[in-house]
């Protein structure tokens, strides 16, 4: 029985009951298209079963000696990667650390390269490691991806002249293709450690690989209890596709009805500053995978109760074009009350003796009512903790729950045709060699 729970109580008057389990028979078509990788994409189906098949595989080992080498020489792990390859990683990172925890001996500091082209930050933090003993973890596919191979061009340049080169070889890790790409030729002519990323694995799915596990682990998060979570998930996910039985089948068929339902727009909310890549993390797997042939739902997020201050009057009586996914999260992780003040002068006294996690948890449910009486149908999905073992379920649910969701909408959610459209425009306006008729005809629009 997993520990994620999921309610669609408050969409019931936008989707109603009767609507959702009309869908049972599409979603069992979709779901058995998934598990028995028969759909669009099925290519790119690696990631379903890469918990269970991780857990006790020699790579759990080799990321483990690795992630401690990396300990011992640095107090900073710069992750060089784009989208997938630093996301889903960022995310499980992010929710379990302690945001003012100074750097503790064996514990790197990670930080984050790659995922833009600013000349400020890349400065800034070259600057930054002028006086850090640091590492690299380089990540891409290709190695030919413009952001990432910008950063570790730079990067790798200042690692050559701080360190020397072939000290420099012993603090950097590629995870990249099995058998080719400019990374791949790199990583083997100058002998730096490497791991893989599966050929049938897209990378925002890729966070259950070296791509996630060796940032993570670095950080000092328990990999061995994020992939079983996960494999819980997968475990349960594989039972039954009945909605009554499948949070993630429930999770999809939900939000296509609402879809279907002029609500072209969802909000994933959370009220943890914890969580915030993690909403990252889940807007581009969705963005990314539904995101075709002028359809798709359109993932958006918001961090409660900080944007309740900025965005709750839109979503409260904007237009009714949107539904919210509220992740809460059951159990606090600390212990911190609300104090008497003898003059009450800021009438916070009703207040004396709560918890701080209560009124965080009443600020959640009377959000929910709010804007759910004010015409936005509201999902909630709950996990008890935040830990590895609940992210682990929670990120292969959102995986799965996204894969069937896709097939619903008849794209195939497994590849991204469009993310190419910059790339060949910001490549023939810089005068990349090959593009020379593709920047002719740029600049006749520009003029």
């Amino acid at each position: 029985m997993t520990n994620l729970k999921i309610n669609v109580d408050r969409i019931y008057d936008f989707a109603d009951r009767k609507k959702i389990n009309a869908l049972q028979a599409e979603i069992d078509i979709h779901y058995r298209e998934l598990i028995e990788k028969q759909g669009k994409g099925n290519d790119y189906l690696g990631w379903l079963n890469l918990p269970a098949e991780t857990l006790d595989s020699p790579m759990a080992g080799s990321i483990a000696y690795e992630a401690d080498r990396l300990k011992k020489l640095s107090e900073v792990v710069v992750v060089i990667g784009i989208g997938g390859s630093y996301l889903g990683a960022r995310a499980i990172i992010e929710a379990l650390r302690n945001p003012f925890e100074e750097h503790q001996q064996g514990r790197p500091e990670i930080i984050y390269a790659g995922h833009n082209i600013s000349e400020e930050y890349l400065h800034d933090l070259i600057q930054f490691l002028n006086n850090k003993e640091y590492s690299i973890i380089v990540i891409s596919k290709s190695g030919t991806t413009t952001e990432p191979a910008l950063a570790f061009r730079l990067l790798k340049k200042h690692m050559e002249n701080k360190y020397g080169n072939d000290n420099a070889r012993k603090r950097i890790i590629a995870i990249t293709d099995k058998s080719r790409g400019a990374l791949k030729e790199l990583a083997d002519k100058e002998g730096y450690s490497r791991f893989v990323i599966p050929d049938d694995v897209g990378g925002r799915f890729s966070v259950l690989t070296a791509v996630g596990l060796l940032p993570v682990a670095v950080a000092g998060v328990d990999i061995q209890k994020l992939l079983e979570g996960a494999a819980s998930m997968q475990q349960e996910l594989f039972k039954s596709s009945a909605l009554a039985e499948n949070p993630a089948c429930l999770y999809a068929a939900a939000r296509n009805a609402l879809y279907r339902s002029d609500k072209p727009i969802e909000m994933l909310v959370n009220f943890h500053p914890g969580l915030f890549y993690m909403t990252e993390w889940w807007k581009q797997l969705y963005g990314e995978s539904e995101g075709k042939e002028h359809k798709g739902i359109f993932p958006a997020g918001a961090s409660f109760s900080t944007d309740l201050h900025s965005m709750g009057q839109y979503i409260q009586d904007g237009l009714r074009v949107l539904f919210e996914t509220m992740l809460l999260v059951e159990k606090p992780g600390r212990n911190l009350t609300v104090p008497v003040e003898q003059d009450d002068a800021d009438g916070l006294n009703y207040l004396a003796g709560k918890r701080i996690s209560e009124v965080n948890k009443m600020a959640a449910t009377g959000t929910a009512i709010a804007h759910n009486d004010g015409g936005t149908p509201v999902i909630t999905i709950s996990i008890p903790e935040l830990n590895e073992f609940t992210l682990g379920e929670l990120i292969y649910f959102f995986e799965f729950a996204c894969g069937v969701s896709g097939y619903m909408l008849e794209v195939n959610p497994f590849d991204q045709p469009g993310v190419e459209a910059y790339k060949n425009n910001m490549f023939a306006l810089l005068g990349k060699p090959g593009f020379e008729e593709k920047q002719k005809e740029i600049f006749k629009k520009i003029k």
